[in-house]
């Protein structure tokens, strides 16, 4: 069972942010941030990729929400809406979620960048996404 669902169902005790029909947000254990929330649908989905539009969009609007209501109230001066797909990428638990993590300056304990990589021809970056 994933113990995402497990959340979901009450089975195993969260902080809870916001509920509704569709969507469950806690508190990340981890709390990477102070503030540092998940934003799941109930619906088990493994996930964004795999999930249908309606599904991310109703996710992603309440993490949206969420993040603006985070920010005012903790006082962060920025936040990352983060969806990992994939182990590759990140993702440790096989349920979609989106990562809400209140930033509050360079020295958080949360390192995301961007390094320079080899230069890339566009026109076949193009032909092997649209080709």
């Amino acid at each position: 069972m994933c113990i995402f669902c497990d959340i979901i169902d009450h089975k195993i005790p969260s902080s809870v942010v916001y509920e509704d029909d569709e969507v469950l947000a806690i508190l990340d254990i981890s709390q990477v941030t102070f503030g540092h929330t998940l934003v799941m649908p109930k619906k088990h989905v493994d996930s964004a990729l795999e999930a249908d539009p309606e599904t991310i969009a109703r996710v992603f609007s309440a993490a949206s929400v969420l993040g603006k209501k985070i920010k005012e109230k903790t006082g962060a001066v920025g936040v990352n809406l983060l969806a990992n797909c994939g182990e590759a990428a990140g993702q440790t638990v096989p349920h979609m979620h989106v990562h809400v993590i209140p930033r509050y300056g360079v020295s958080d304990a949360i390192d995301i960048a961007f390094h320079p990589s080899e230069k890339k021809d566009l026109s076949e970056v193009l032909e092997k996404i649209n080709g």
